[in-house]
């Protein structure tokens, strides 16, 4: 009987230092997990600062992407307007090339224009001159004689 009380207490002690051995391994576990809540909840914390750092860097880029994008803008217009001004240069010079050259040939159309109607001028003078001589000799035909 002792035997049987005795191994009844061993199996009662091996369960229980058993359960100590579980108790300590759970509560080992149970540790842990806190540690790794606690962890979690570090990162956790560290993620929404992180998330914070990283939004700020995201603003810098947008800041960052936007005045590349003003500049470039205003670079673009820059470019165009000097491209629009090169262009109405040049179209203002062949404008007064061209100005000229109708000028010129306008003035060159208007001198021949002068010359003939002096042609013309010399040519009715002469007719005028040989109409007058007619018509003297016409009305005096005997003042000759």
């Amino acid at each position: 009987m002792e035997s049987a009380t005795n191994e009844a207490s061993r199996k009662r002690m091996k369960p229980d230092a058993g359960e100590k051995q579980e108790d300590h391994i759970s509560n080992g576990t149970v540790m842990e997990e806190i540690a790794e809540k606690e962890q979690s909840e570090a990162i956790i914390v560290g993620s929404e600062e992180m998330e914070l750092n990283i939004s700020h860097i995201f603003e810098k880029i947008e800041r960052f992407t936007q005045l590349v994008t003003v500049i470039l803008h205003k670079q673009l217009v820059s470019e165009l307007l000097e491209s629009g001004k090169s262009m109405f240069k040049e179209l203002s010079n062949d404008f007064e090339e061209r100005l000229i050259m109708i000028h010129k040939e306008q003035m060159e159309k208007w001198q021949e224009e002068i010359k003939e109607l002096r042609l013309i001028d010399a040519s009715n003078e002469e007719a005028t001159a040989l109409l007058s001589n007619a018509r003297f000799l016409l009305q005096n035909p005997f003042s000759e004689s």
